[in-house]
């Protein structure tokens, strides 16, 4: 169909000038689904996706894509407290094998070590095979990480919480899709930030941690963690992560899942809630008829400003198409 216009020509001083005013209203929150084995499941309908914030009413996202290449912001935490010779050799080369093929050049990438202290080679450098493999092996040769004694026991040293904190706040200010990648056994040695503290922090900023388990920490995890939660798997999974085994593949297949992964995660976007109020709150993602491993990520939102919604120049949201948030609120660990 054909449209034609006439306009009329204005003169300069009857122009009236006119802005348009844009404000963020969108919610984007990343989400990891898997088969019940783990496994990665043929791409979802997204009409199967229901979301319950503070256990409200079941709402359809308004609109659902994978994550696909947007830009990952990745940081890759090596703790080498427990024995460092524990390593993989291969580790900085296949690390950085990951380009081009899995990370792209608009990813960016920060690399740490963790024993005494916490020290940082590569601070979001854009995704380059050979500075990624200079800066682990700069990061794993240097002896700031061991402290005056060279070796894993110090005193007043940076346990593994309190690092992965450290990590999320400087990433907290940094574009992209923020994911933090934790080759370590998972222990924390206590006395610092607590777990449901670090959860909470990296929640808030949008940073969704994992780890990676290699064959020479898992006797280290199981006589810490025997009989008990596991409160590093828990931080991954309430972040949005989850963590891979290393057992029966190569590290470089277990690095490419990671991305994979990552990419493969659900983008799920719907209107900021019509009642939405400060504080934390519970966002709830199922699947029709499917028993899947779902982790959705935390996001921050910022609340409706009162000045906007009286500005005549705004044109107001439509409240029939956001969701409402129930009044069951988020539980804060003692």
């Amino acid at each position: 169909m054909l449209l034609s216009l006439t306009a009329a020509a204005q003169s300069p001083q009857n122009t009236v000038p006119y802005t348009l005013h844009v404000y963020t209203d969108l919610v984007q929150i990343p989400t990891l689904v898997l088969g019940p084995s783990r496994e990665t499941l043929p791409l979802i309908d997204a009409q199967k996706f229901n979301i319950s914030l503070d256990s409200g009413p079941l709402f359809r996202p308004t609109h659902v894509r994978l994550e696909g290449d947007d830009p990952i912001t990745l940081a890759i935490l090596l703790d080498v407290s427990i024995d460092q010779k524990s390593l993989p050799p291969t580790l900085s080369k296949d690390i950085a094998n990951l380009v081009p093929g899995s990370l792209h050049p608009k990813d960016h990438v920060s690399i740490y070590a963790l024993d005494c202290n916490l020290i940082r080679s590569a601070d979001d450098i854009p995704a380059d095979a050979g500075e990624i493999e200079h800066s682990i092996n700069a990061v794993l040769q240097s002896p700031k990480p061991h402290g005056k004694n060279m070796h894993s026991t110090c005193e007043d040293s940076v346990q593994l919480w309190g690092a992965l904190g450290e990590i999320a706040r400087q990433l907290s200010s940094l574009p992209g899709r923020r994911v933090i990648l934790t080759i370590s056994s998972g222990y924390d040695g206590g006395g610092g930030l607590k777990w449901a503290e670090l959860k909470r922090f990296a929640t808030s900023e949008s940073v969704a941690i994992s780890g990676l388990s290699i064959p020479s920490y898992d006797a280290t995890l199981r006589n810490k963690f025997a009989g008990s939660e596991n409160p590093f798997n828990i931080i991954c999974q309430q972040t949005g992560g989850l963590i891979l085994q290393l057992h029966g593949k190569e590290l470089s297949q277990a690095l490419n899942r990671f991305v994979d992964l990552v990419r493969g995660r659900y983008i799920l976007e719907f209107p900021r809630p019509a009642n939405a109020t400060g504080g934390e709150h519970n966002i709830a993602v199922t699947l029709d008829k499917t028993k899947a491993f779902i982790r959705p990520s935390g996001i921050s939102i910022p609340l409706p400003d009162p000045a906007i919604r009286t500005d005549p120049t705004t044109v107001p949201s439509d409240p029939s198409r956001a969701p409402q948030m129930g009044k069951r609120r988020a539980l804060t660990p003692q």
